[in-house]
């Protein structure tokens, strides 16, 4: 029995050796970093977490819709409470008209005494009658009795065949002449101030000629009509003659005149066409002017009350009348034959005309003279005998 416990003994010191012989020689092999933070081995895995309860969820409110963009305010142009009495001053046109309406609602943004209607169509003219009836039209705005002065910017649609005629043949020219002429002759009927826009040059050549030609189509007609002519493309062209997009403003500044189209009017460009149809509607209002400050005067004459009262003058000068040159008492017309100005023309009068003479009685001095050499010596009788 002694001996079987002996070895059993013998046996447990022997597996206690190895085991600690065993950790021994681990702890040896163990780095710095597994002796300070433990071997991958010796890490304890993180218990399972367990899984979430679902948990009953609120509907969810429904996405607010995206605002929409807030409408584009204008802002109020005519500010002014206009007149009963003002002017109603009508744009007719295409989208030239448009730009042109907007600009005399910024002019005559104060004047009581001019109120501006803004009757353009845009993409419209006289050749699409099926898109827009300018004649007929005007007859119903005339039959309204909605307006007092036509302000028309209009043509650059207009460079379409018409009738089946090509565009700017002599039958289209006849037949395109034909609608303007009954367009002018309404509102003649109707009594109403016509102010027409000459069209100005364009970017692109073709077009630019093209729109030329047009445009003196309407001036032959207008003229014919007794109305306003407004030009516009030489004030219009840049310093070279040709299309130019910037231009000097109503204050002389280099502004840009034109839209990046190469056809509209910039608000700028606009506003100083607008300073000229201003100009053009004084003109055509006859013997009175109508200032922007809305006052409506008499045209001083400065010839009442004098012995020139009866003298021929010219009407009130306004825009885009003929051009006149004073010469020594008169008031000739350019380009129209010479007359004499010894006299004053007086209406219902024939001209006063001048003596004839040779051209030779100039050569000789008159007696007494330094330079009358030869010539008898002028005998002064004195009746003392002195």
């Amino acid at each position: 029995m002694r001996s079987l416990a002996a070895r059993l003994v013998l046996v447990l010191v022997v597996l206690a050796l190895s085991v600690s012989l065993a950790a021994a020689q681990d702890r040896s092999s163990r780095t710095l970093f597994e002796f300070l933070f433990g071997s991958q081995n010796e890490q304890s895995q993180p218990a399972p977490q367990p899984a979430p309860q679902p948990q009953p969820q609120a509907p969810r409110p429904a996405p607010a819709p995206a605002p929409s963009p807030a409408p584009s305010v204008q802002p109020a142009t005519q500010t002014a409470d206009k007149a009963e009495t003002a002017q109603r001053v009508a744009v007719f046109g295409d989208s030239l008209g448009v730009d042109l309406a907007r600009a005399l609602e910024r002019l005559y943004s104060d004047n009581r005494d001019i109120r501006i209607l803004d009757e353009a169509v845009g993409s419209s003219g006289f050749v699409r009658d099926d898109f827009f009836d300018w004649n007929a039209a005007i007859g119903r705005e005339i039959a309204a009795d909605s307006f007092d002065v036509a302000v028309i910017a209009i043509g650059i649609n207009d460079r379409q065949a018409l009738g089946g005629a090509e565009a700017l043949s002599d039958r289209w020219r006849e037949a395109y002449r034909a609608r303007i002429d009954g367009f002018l002759s309404a509102l003649n009927d109707a009594g109403k101030g016509i102010v027409w826009i000459e069209l100005p040059p364009m970017q692109q050549p073709s077009y630019g000629a093209a729109m030329a030609q047009i445009s003196s189509i309407h001036k032959a007609a207008v003229a014919a009509a007794r109305g306003e002519w407004v030009e516009t493309y030489e004030r219009y062209l840049g310093e070279d003659g040709r299309y130019s997009a910037d231009g000097p403003d109503l204050n002389g500044n280099i502004a840009t005149m034109r839209k990046g189209d190469g056809i509209h009017f910039s608000a700028q460009g606009a506003d100083k066409l607008a300073f000229y149809v201003d100009r053009a509607l004084a003109a055509g209002s006859g013997g009175t002017r109508v200032s922007l400050s809305g006052s409506t005067v008499e045209v001083a004459d400065l010839l009442a009350g004098t012995d020139a009262a009866g003298m021929i003058r010219p009407p009130y000068q306004g825009l885009e009348q003929m051009r006149l040159v004073e010469m020594a008492s008169i008031i000739q017309d350019l380009g129209a034959a010479a007359q004499r100005a010894g006299d004053l023309i007086v209406a219902g009068a024939q001209t006063a005309g001048t003596q004839s003479f040779a051209l030779t009685d100039m050569l000789d001095p008159p007696p007494g003279r330094i330079d009358a050499f030869g010539a008898l010596p002028r005998v002064i009788e004195n009746p003392r005998g002195r």
